[in-house]
């Protein structure tokens, strides 16, 4: 399998990604990936199946698949533990859910910090401060990331994660966070796909030496089911992607598939059938020519699935943009 730098170490270029992967369907999934040639998982405490996850890596170790040594686990420091004192306890959280000794790889999920919520009280604590209260809301907390960046660097300086990174940051971010981090960030990961290409941000994390992972790769699929997109928003029936799949004779979900490792970009789609496991990892023995990758990328809108401007305000009572 093709893979990126990330630091001084090689991370496998497809992952599987557990978000939206139901409790008891996560550990089955996680082991059947492993068992097919999947080495890369992606998992964060706010998908509250990191338990699961952790039961379907020791299977598969036990199974015989690979050892610890083989795969790349990565976490996600949630919302809510970005004052320093809660990140070293949220990332042993997750090492213990996940029965790891160390992560290679832990996030700052978002550049949102909230209210600090007790593990005994809520876990995973979820966006909502006090699900009880009369008008349920998220609590915003008043945390610099610079702050939060340096309790991250302290985890690696302990041995707890191998590389610490960033998630749904935005130019201005990473341009800042460059300047005051003394362990620079080893990887961006962002929503990316044909209908939002991020161009700019690509070859801005590219000139700093940061690797991507691109999050909801197949763009409108993660996000039917939430009422967050429609069937109507596929980039599965895009001319560029149906002439390229014809061409290649490989699936449309292949095709943007391929073109988004084609670009540099790992990728975490996330399926829990076998089938669809191997059709996603079966990426590398054909090759997207010039015109089709530059047809695909044409299609781009700058449309954004994953927007906290738009689903914090509807889901959990409170306005919190962090795009422009």
């Amino acid at each position: 399998m093709t893979t990126i730098s990330v630091g001084n170490e090689a991370m496998p270029a497809v992952g599987l990604g557990t978000w939206k992967i139901e409790r008891e369907a996560t550990a089955r999934a996680v082991q059947d990936a492993i068992s097919i040639g999947y080495r890369n998982i992606d998992s964060a405490c706010d998908y509250g199946n990191e338990v699961e996850a952790g039961e379907g890596i020791k299977a598969a170790i036990s199974a015989g698949h690979c050892s610890r040594e083989d795969l790349w686990v990565t976490s996600k420091l949630w919302n809510t533990y970005h004052r320093p004192e809660h990140v070293r306890p949220a990332c042993e959280r997750s090492l213990s859910d996940l029965g790891l000794d160390y992560l290679d790889l832990y996030f700052i999920h978002f550049p949102i910090a909230l209210r600090y919520v007790d593990f005994e009280d809520r876990y995973p604590p979820e966006w909502i401060y006090d699900p009880n209260a009369a008008k349920p809301a998220m609590e915003v907390d008043a945390v610099p990331l610079h702050e939060t960046w340096a309790a991250m660097e302290e985890l690696v300086e302990a041995g707890l994660v191998k590389h610490i990174g960033v998630c749904n940051y935005t130019s201005g971010l990473l341009i800042d966070l460059m300047a005051y981090s003394t362990i620079k960030p080893a990887m961006l990961q962002i929503e990316s796909h044909p209908f939002l290409t991020q161009e700019p941000l690509l070859r801005l994390a590219a000139d700093f030496g940061v690797a991507v992972t691109a999050f909801s790769p197949l763009g409108a699929q993660s996000y039917v089911s939430l009422d967050m997109a429609t069937e109507a928003d596929t980039v599965l029936t895009a001319a560029p992607v149906v002439a390229a799949a014809k061409r290649v004779q490989r699936t449309p979900a292949q095709v943007v598939l391929r073109w988004g490792v084609q670009r540099g970009t790992a990728i975490i789609p996330k399926t829990t059938r076998p089938e669809r496991l191997r059709e996603n990892l079966a990426l590398f023995d054909f090759e997207l020519s010039n015109e089709e990758m530059a047809a695909i990328s044409n299609l781009n809108q700058d449309r954004r699935f994953n927007d906290p401007g738009v689903f914090c305000e509807q889901a959990f009572g409170t306005f919190y943009p962090i795009y422009d």
